[in-house]
């Protein structure tokens, strides 16, 4: 069977395989970014006129498109509804970006770690990643720089809010930095937000792409963590030198986003109702990370070290005494315990031991303590 070279790059996703592992009820898993189900809201399908289900327009319903862009406008982000494409989730946009930009060997610009299905995406079309540390608030400006000096990156792929897998959310002041120098050296910018609204305590900080004067952009988000994930409806917002052959590039991949998601989320974005639903969120939230916190504190403060996240779904751990968190997998599952080992969030793996990503939305409180106190259990018997 003859496939294109593309093929021999395609990776399994991690994620998804553990994730269909843990569908057992009695298996804990802190593994993936799912929702929590008792957050997920109640839709009504009354209303919605039966040309829904007729073909639609390649960009989005018009609609929906201008609310997109009106709240995108409030958190500084210029825009019209015109440089606005509805996809099939933000994952669509990475995939439309990385037909856009990268031929093998094509070198783009990401933070380490990095989110996993970016990679995935990225490393499928043939990119050699270029990689800038994180630090607390946001990448290292030096090392930043330097790669900017040393190379001319396709483009850079930054989460700035709530880091997926990190949890970091950069400065303002990072924030600034780091515009300044994507104009300086006329980088473009994919910046995927799809965290920004499950923000837990004080501060904010605006879009990196509200800040550019110089480079192109494109900013993702998503309906998936605040809405109902199986609608599959996110957005991106494009400069208008890249919109054109995205929307393109849509065409050519799925003719348009399914009307029917995008008429529930029609029913939802800006609205009173919404606002509501996301201050719920937020609280329903922000007692299952405290209770993580609390969780972690008892049976990982010997172990690991870790920051307490502001907002998104995910703590990050670096552990005292670093091993393969990969080798964790299996007898952690023997347990009933499933989490995502750290290493494949980075270009190289193996380069990088030694990090966990806890998810605390899916896990009752209850049950958090048992699950927790299970993989510390396996760290330790690992490490002796």
């Amino acid at each position: 069977m003859a496939f294109s070279e593309r093929v021999s790059r395609l990776k399994s996703s991690l994620i998804r395989e553990i994730l269909a592992a843990a569908q057992r009820p009695e298996v804990m898993s802190f593994a993936g970014g799912l929702p929590a189900e008792p957050m997920l809201p109640k839709v009504d399908w009354s209303g919605m006129p039966a040309s829904m289900s007729q073909y639609g327009m390649s960009e989005g319903e018009p609609e929906l498109r201008e609310r997109i862009a009106e709240e995108a406008r409030k958190l500084g982000v210029p825009c019209e509804a015109s440089q606005v494409l509805v996809v099939c989730g933000s994952q669509q946009t990475l995939d439309l970006a990385s037909k856009l930009f990268i031929d093998p060997g094509t070198e783009i610009l990401v933070e380490a770690p990095t989110y996993l299905a970016a990679l995935q995406s990225f490393q499928l079309f043939g990119a050699d990643c270029l990689t800038v540390p994180q630090e607390a608030d946001g990448p290292e400006l030096a090392a930043l720089r330097a790669r900017l000096e040393q190379h001319k990156p396709a483009f850079a792929y930054l989460i700035p809010t709530f880091q997926n897998p990190s949890a970091v959310r950069y400065s303002e002041a990072k924030r600034d930095a780091v515009a300044a120098l994507l104009d300086e050296f006329n980088v473009t910018l994919i910046e995927d937000e799809p965290y920004r609204e499950l923000v837990f305590d004080e501060g904010s900080a605006t879009p990196i792409v509200s800040r550019l004067k110089r480079a192109s952009w494109i900013y993702t988000g998503t309906m998936s963590k605040t809405l109902l994930p199986g609608l599959r409806v996110g957005f991106l917002i494009a400069t208008p030198d890249l919109f054109p052959h995205l929307l393109r590039l849509k065409q050519s991949a799925d003719l348009h986003t399914n009307r029917i998601g995008q008429w529930q989320a029609l029913q939802w974005l800006g609205t009173e109702q919404y606002h509501a639903h996301l201050a719920e969120l937020r609280d329903f939230y922000r007692q299952r990370r405290d209770a993580m916190q609390a969780a972690l504190e008892e049976h990982f403060s010997d172990l690991a070290d870790w920051q307490v996240p502001q907002g998104g779904l995910f703590f990050w751990l670096t552990l005292k005494q670093p091993l393969d968190t990969r080798t964790l997998l299996q007898p952690a599952m023997a347990q009933n315990v499933a989490f995502m080992p750290g290493e494949p969030f980075f270009t190289e793996p193996d380069a990088h031991p030694g990090h966990l990503r806890l998810n605390f939305s899916h896990v009752e409180p209850e049950r958090l303590g048992e699950g927790l106190r299970r993989l510390a259990a396996v760290v330790r018997e690992a490490q002796q």
